[in-house]
């Protein structure tokens, strides 16, 4: 529930949103985009810490598992007010480099101004969930995140569209709620962390210092991610407004999905972490196989709802006649790599709890720089459209599935 709940307030967004018209979708579309790049480049503090405090927690320390989410939640605060430094007084330049339509670039631009102050939050409750995943605690992070995205939520509809009373903010009130909700989760992550730690704030050098060693791997992982993702809403946007809306639209929701299977990836993650912690092995390769069981399981369930609701579910975020059309193409895409991807989440979730991240970062580097960039930047050259762009994903979804089958029958992770 945690890792779906912010992919389904974004497309109750998207739903929200997408009845004020097309070009208000699209600059929605890409700003979120450019909010979500600038976030998850630091998921090494839900997935790093994780990893530490499982391991911690397996070897019986839950206290030191605890100072791994406040050295965490330190280095979410220095990142984030950074990142509003730099990013805010972007904001104008980096939408009208990625949106050439001006009218578009200039909304996405007043939505990521207003949102961006949720960065530090956003980051902080990243940090609590990973602490809180490594010491197993799994219900307090879906009341936190439920109670402020619930929140958020409410105020997307009052906001956007001026109803029971509220202002009508238009694409400006979804950004708000946005701010609120996160705002919420954040504060509520902090306040049991400074609970559980009894007090115990201080910055601990060594230990920030062992999480930002492991971020490096993490950080470079991520990025290749974002910078392919970059360019697919770059490109989409050079073949008009439609087409980079249905490429976003249907993008956020294969992120909805990859995170969906990716809460198999948690599990997966936590057991091994703290399988290898306490030494036991056995129990780290059956905890994996069956990760990825129950994983490809869902996967296919969930592909075969796609495939049989490919001309309803798209309505539900929007009634434009020419994003529905544009969207037939990578939805068949998404369909297609769901099977895939069942396998490539489990198995990223087994590595990332064993602590194998310099191998996911030179395999992610590698399926992306070297199968799903080329592909998109070809697809502005010849044409392609969204069929080349979303060709590129799955092969990079290929490419991460050999590697990563590779990599785990190799024995290689228990090390």
């Amino acid at each position: 529930m945690v890792l779906i709940a912010p992919p389904l307030y974004l497309m109750l967004d998207l739903a929200v949103v997408g009845r004020l018209g097309g070009r208000e979708l699209a600059a929605l579309a890409v700003a979120t985009l450019v909010l979500a790049i600038i976030s998850t480049q630091l998921t090494f503090l839900a997935y790093g810490t994780t990893a530490r405090s499982a391991r911690e927690f397996g070897a019986g320390r839950r206290s030191a598992a605890v100072t791994e989410g406040v050295q965490a939640s330190w280095i979410a605060l220095g990142a984030g007010a950074l990142i509003i430094a730099v990013v805010y007084p972007l904001a104008p330049l980096i939408m009208g480099l990625l949106v050439p339509d001006r009218l578009v670039a200039d909304e996405g631009a007043h939505w990521l101004r207003i949102a961006m102050f949720g960065v530090p939050l956003i980051l902080l409750s990243m940090a609590g969930n990973g602490w809180m995943r490594g010491v197993q605690e799994t219900r307090r992070p879906v009341i936190y995140v439920t109670v402020g995205l619930g929140i958020g939520a409410v105020l997307c509809v009052l906001l956007v569209h001026g109803l029971a009373g509220a202002p009508a903010l238009g694409l400006n009130g979804s950004a708000v709620a946005n701010l609120v909700g996160q705002g919420i989760t954040g504060v509520l992550f902090v306040l049991h962390l400074v609970r559980e730690s009894g007090g115990r704030l201080r910055p601990q050098t060594a230990v920030i210092r062992a999480q930002l060693v492991m971020a490096r791997d993490l950080i470079l992982r991520s990025a290749a991610f974002q910078i392919c993702f970059v360019s697919a809403a770059a490109v989409a946007a050079r073949f008009g407004v439609a087409q980079v809306a249905a490429h976003q639209l249907v993008l956020q929701l294969w992120e909805f999905l990859a995170l969906l299977l990716d809460s198999l990836a948690i599990a997966a993650q936590q057991l091994v972490g703290a399988a290898l912690g306490a030494r036991a092995l056995t129990a780290a390769r059956e905890d994996a196989r069956r990760a990825t069981i129950l994983s490809v399981l869902l996967s296919g369930v969930v592909a075969l709802v796609f495939a049989a609701g490919f001309t309803v579910i798209p309505r539900i975020f929007t009634d434009d006649a020419q994003i529905l059309a544009a969207a037939r193409i990578p939805w068949w895409f998404l369909v297609a790599m769901l099977p895939v991807a069942g396998v490539v989440f489990a198995l990223d979730g087994v590595l990332l709890g064993a602590g194998d991240v310099a191998f996911l970062r030179t395999a992610t580097l590698a399926g992306a720089l070297g199968g799903f960039l080329p592909l998109i930047w070809l697809s502005l050259v010849f044409g392609w459209g969204l069929a080349g762009i979303w060709t590129g994903l799955l092969v990079f979804m290929l490419a991460r599935l050999s590697a990563l089958v590779w990599r785990v029958r190799s024995g290689a992770w228990l090390k």
